[in-house]
């Protein structure tokens, strides 16, 4: 069943399709439901899905471990009418980390395949890559303000819950400064969503699909709006590093460090205004343009 957008409050519509049914637990696999949102497409948000793997895996273990890390496959496009069910393999419980494999179906058949692991709270060494030196979101223009001359444009912006703001310019009329495969957003939940670390572990796994595709075609010197242009996301991993709130502005500092054969690859850092690195995302695509 699809959960249409929320003009008035996008922000719940995510929290909806991140909050699953179970319909089984079993000694070894967990059986969860999961709706997914209305996409203009019809295809179902590649992070509405990674927030929904996390959150179904983080249902099978104690409240006391989070996860760490993920590694995905998106096996084939999902459809926004129908449920997801989601089955949670308990491969390994340690005394410091646990395993789970997740497969997500429709109508039987997988669309997305991952593995995530989980950690609880342990000291060690630190360091980091410092965040870069960018302009602040106050800073940068509001992306409604460009949405207001495209009718299309303003209402998908309003039935988003991600707020997202570009330090070189939007992507979606043209690939601004050339063909340059690196780019830094600002982004966030547009509203608190709460105290619960697994709601913003999953929330951070949401926004994380949204924005990471563009240092490919920025790099070819693409935008939203090329002629002919098709897009898939075929596979993500994500890393997180810190306890930290989805819905406070993050740097996403982006790159692609290459690209051929249709498919280009992208790495992202998600960094705190304060500049404590939270998350390290990557990410391969299929890209295409017509010849000529």
């Amino acid at each position: 069943m699809t959960i249409d957008p929320s003009l008035d409050d996008p922000v719940r519509m995510m929290l909806d399709v991140i909050a699953l049914e179970q319909t089984a637990a079993r000694t070894h696999e967990d059986i969860f439901l999961g709706r997914s949102h209305f996409m203009p497409g019809g295809r179902v948000f590649g992070g509405q899905v990674l927030s929904q793997v996390v959150a179904a895996a983080a249902r099978t273990l104690p409240d006391d471990r989070f996860a760490h890390s993920l590694h995905g496959y998106f096996l084939r496009p999902g459809d926004v009418t129908k449920d997801i069910t989601f089955g949670v393999d308990r491969i390994h419980d340690g005394r410091s980390f646990a395993r789970r494999r997740v497969q997500g179906y429709q109508d039987g058949v997988p669309i997305f395949s991952g593995i995530l692991s989980f950690q609880d709270a342990d000291a060690g060494f630190e360091h980091q890559i410092p965040m870069p030196d960018v302009p602040g979101p106050e800073d940068l223009p509001d992306p409604a303000v460009e949405a207001e001359r495209h009718p299309q444009s303003k209402r998908l912006l309003a039935a988003n819950p991600i707020e997202v703001r570009h330090v070189e310019g939007s992507l979606l009329r043209e690939a601004r400064g050339g063909a340059r495969p690196t780019q830094a957003v600002w982004t966030r939940v547009r509203r608190p969503i709460g105290e619960s670390r697994l709601v913003h572990q999953a929330a951070l796994a949401y926004l994380s699909d949204y924005t990471i595709q563009e240092p490919p075609l920025r790099g070819a010197g693409l935008s939203w709006s090329t002629p002919g242009l098709k897009v898939a996301s075929l596979d993500h991993a994500m890393w997180w590093h810190r306890e930290g709130r989805a819905d406070e502005w993050l740097l996403y500092v982006q790159e692609s460090p290459g690209a051929q054969g249709g498919r280009g690859l992208a790495t992202g850092r998600l960094y705190t205004r304060e500049g404590a690195l939270l998350a390290t995302v990557a990410q391969e695509i299929m890209a295409r343009v017509p010849a000529g």
